[in-house]
């Protein structure tokens, strides 16, 4: 896999990857990360997975640049990248309705389609994660039909709920904080999806995939009175 090492600051690196959001870069990230998971005692101090990157930080006064760059080099030389033979999909339930959606009639006005066909398309893909950012838990999800991907608000909103699902461009994710943002809000989770009292405080990683399960106002409301286990299935692949 072809990849350039560039500097991003005194003491950490960009591992660059080609510029396209693809399941076989995601992998050799992930992949990479796990196998430089062994030098974390010996400089390595932390490393970010983005969809195309993988930025590694390092302790300067164990490493000098060369010294990383030779490590991050020796390890991707042997890296061997499997296709995974099974994927863990998190279902996430939806709710599509007034006032969750305020953004749905846009969506299904500039894919020509109606508000049901584009809950139906939303609905279908298993989405991979191929990074988390922006805000904790934040999930920036890949596989989003290609007919209802949608561009961003010309103008942000100010407030964006907890829990709100939302379309950018090809891209899909969720906010799992109440925060500013631009994205086309279509749904609502009734799921609270980062709590720092909570083990663990996200439910998903880097690498995992999400499913999106309508639901009606009267379940968003059930759940948001007694939540419940959210359902984690393995699919071979």
């Amino acid at each position: 896999m072809e990849y350039k090492i560039i500097p991003a600051g005194a003491s950490a690196v960009n591992i660059t990857m080609p510029n396209r959001i693809d399941p076989e870069i995601n992998r050799f990230i992930l992949a990479l990360m796990n196998r430089l998971k062994k030098y974390i005692s010996d400089g390595i101090q932390a490393m970010v997975p983005a969809y195309r990157t993988l930025t590694v930080f390092y302790r300067s006064d164990q490493l000098t640049m060369p010294q990383i760059t030779q490590i991050i080099n020796d390890a991707a030389s042997t890296l061997v990248v499997e296709d995974a033979k099974t994927k863990h999909i998190l279902h996430i339930p939806v709710c599509y309705e007034t006032p969750f959606a305020p953004d749905l009639e846009f969506v299904a006005e500039h894919a020509h389609l109606t508000t049901r066909e584009v809950i139906t398309a939303h609905c279908h893909p298993d989405y991979l994660i191929y990074m988390l950012g922006f805000l904790p838990g934040f999930v920036y999800l890949g596989g989003l039909a290609s007919e209802i991907a949608t561009p961003r608000l010309e103008t942000p909103r100010k407030v964006v709920p907890a829990g709100a699902v939302g379309i950018a461009g090809s891209q899909t994710g969720m906010y799992p904080v109440e925060s500013p943002g631009g994205w086309q809000i279509i749904g609502q989770t009734p799921v609270q999806l980062f709590d720092v009292n909570r083990t663990p405080v996200i439910y998903y990683h880097a690498g995992d995939y999400i499913h999106f399960d309508a639901i009606s106002s009267r379940e968003y409301w059930q759940w948001r009175r007694h939540p419940q286990k959210l359902s984690l299935t393995e699919q071979r692949c």
